[in-house]
C-alpha cells in the first residue's frame, strides 16, 4: 500500500542501491512489467515499494547484492538524501534549534514536544561521579561514559523491559545522568546545559552552549554507521538498552569512526596563527588533509556547514581568529581538491573556537549518538530475533590433512 507520506517507498537511487543496478535499469523493469512507480508530492522522481523491490532482488533477473540481514534493514529514523540529513522525515539543521531532549524524543517515538524533560536520580549520578572519581585523570570522555553507563545501569533492575514505553523512559533517564555524571553541576540541567559545564573552560564564551546544542542534535544519528549496525546486532539477541549502548560505544571507539575527528584537531592547533604555512607543511608530507570528504556526501556535509555558519556568527562568541583560520584552510582545500569540509572538521573548530577539552568531538559523538542508538534498538526489537546470523567463507586448514 502506497502511503501519502512515503513511508515503505523507496527513491530510485535507493531502488537501484537494492538491486545492485544502474538507475537506467530500474525504469528498464518498469517498462517491463517487474516494477511500479509510483509518483508523491513534493518527492523528486519516482518512488517504489519496498516490497516490490525486495521482491524482485530475490529474483534471478536482478543482480543480487545481499549477504545476509544487513541489506533488508528497515529504518524509518534517518535518511540522507540530496545533501540533507532528515530524522523521520524533518530536516536535521532545521530541528538543531530546538532542545536536544525534544529531538531525542521525536527520533524515538515521532511526537515533537517542546517542553521535553529527562529526570535523573541525584544519587545515581553521585554514584557514577564517585566511580569516575577514581579513573585516570588523564582518561579520556568516551572511556568515562563508558563507566558511567554501566554504574547507571545496576540500579535499573526493570532494564530488562524492551517495550518501547520503558526503554523510551530509560533512555531519557540514561543521556541526563552521563551528562550530569560527567561534571560536577545539578542533576536537574538540561542535557546540553550538563555538558557544557563538562567541558567548558573559564575563558569560554557562554553563548557557545547555542552551538553545542546544535552540535548534539546533528550528531544525534547518521543512518547505518558501524556502531549503529553493531547496536542493532545487539538488539537483535534482546540485549537491554544499557548492554545496546555499550556495544554502540566499543564499536565508535576507534580511529575510523568516533575518534576521526582527533587528527583534525591537531592539525587546526598548528594552523591558528599560519593556517597557510600550516596548510603548505601538511600538503609537503604528501598526508591528506583531514577533516574534508566524506563516503557518504558528495557535495557538502549539512552537519559541518551549520555548525560553522553558528560559529560565525559573532553573537555566540567564538574566537575569531579560530573560524577565522578555518575558513582560510576550508578556501584553500576546498578550491584546490573539489571537496569540502566534514562534521570532525567543524566538531575541532568549535572545541577550538571554545577552548574546550581535546576530546570534546568524541565525546559529543558517543553522547550524542546514544539517540540514534535507542531508536534503532527499538526498531530492532519489533524485528525477528538473532536475524544477523552470517555464514561466513572457512580458508583455513581442511579436516582431511590430519
Amino acid at each position: 500500500m502506497t502511503h501519502a507520506d512515503g513511508r515503505n517507498m523507496l527513491t530510485t537511487a535507493q531502488a537501484a542501491a537494492r538491486l545492485g543496478v544502474k538507475p537506467e535499469t530500474v525504469y528498464a523493469y518498469v517498462s517491463r512489467g517487474l516494477l511500479t512507480s509510483t509518483r508523491l508530492p513534493g518527492v523528486r522522481g519516482s518512488v517504489f515499494d519496498v516490497d516490490e523491490v525486495e521482491s524482485l532482488a530475490g529474483r534471478d533477473t536482478a543482480r543480487r547484492t545481499d549477504n545476509g540481514a544487513v541489506e533488508r534493514i528497515r529504518t524509518r529514523i534517518t535518511l540522507i538524501d540530496d545533501g540533507h540529513l532528515y530524522y523521520r522525515g524533518r530536516d536535521a539543521v532545521e530541528l538543531s534549534s530546538r532542545s536536544f531532549e525534544s529531538v531525542a524524543h521525536f527520533v524515538w517515538t515521532g511526537e515533537l514536544v517542546d517542553a521535553t524533560h529527562f529526570v535523573a536520580d541525584p544519587v545515581v549520578v553521585q554514584r557514577c561521579r564517585d566511580a569516575l572519581g577514581l579513573m585516570a585523570s588523564n582518561c579520556r570522555s568516551i572511556d568515562r561514559i563508558r563507566i558511567a553507563v554501566d554504574i547507571a545501569s545496576t540500579y535499573r533492575p526493570m532494564r530488562f523491559d524492551t517495550g518501547p514505553t520503558s526503554v523510551v523512559r530509560e533512555a531519557g533517564q540514561l543521556l541526563v545522568t552521563v551528562a550530569a555524571a560527567l561534571g560536577v553541576g545539578s542533576s536537574e540541567l538540561p542535557v546540553a546545559e550538563s555538558v557544557w559545564e563538562a567541558i567548558k573552560s573559564d575563558a569560554s564564551d557562554p553563548n557557545g552552549l547555542v552551538v553545542l546544542q546544535a552540535a548534539l542534535v546533528l550528531m544525534a544519528d547518521h543512518g547505518l554507521a558501524a556502531s549503529t549496525l553493531g547496536v542493532r546486532v545487539a538488539a537483535s539477541t534482546r540485549a537491554n538498552l544499557y548492554s545496546i549502548v555499550s556495544a554502540g560505544l566499543g564499536c565508535i571507539d576507534g580511529p575510523l569512526h568516533g575518534s576521526a575527528a582527533d587528527p583534525v584537531h591537531r592539525f587546526l592547533t598548528t594552523a591558528i596563527d599560519d593556517p597557510i604555512d600550516a596548510l603548505a607543511t601538511h600538503l609537503r608530507s604528501g598526508e591528506r588533509v583531514p577533516g574534508f570528504g566524506h563516503v557518504v556526501y558528495t557535495d557538502r556535509d549539512p552537519r559541518a556547514e551549520e555548525l560553522l555558519r553558528l560559529l560565525r556568527d559573532p553573537a555566540h562568541g567564538a574566537d575569531p581568529v579560530v573560524v577565522a583560520a578555518a575558513d582560510t584552510i576550508i578556501e584553500e582545500v576546498s578550491s584546490r581538491f573539489d571537496t569540502f569540509p566534514n562534521s570532525d572538521f567543524a566538531l575541532a573548530t568549535f572545541t577550538l573556537a571554545y577552548g574546550l577539552r581535546a576530546d570534546t568531538p568524541e565525546m559529543l559523538f558517543a553522547l550524542a549518538r546514544i539517540v540514534g542508538w535507542t531508536a534503532h534498538a527499538l526498531e530492532e526489537y519489533d524485528e525477528a530475533p538473532l536475524r544477523f546470523r552470517v555464514s561466513g567463507i572457512y580458508t583455513g586448514t581442511r579436516p582431511r590433512t590430519y
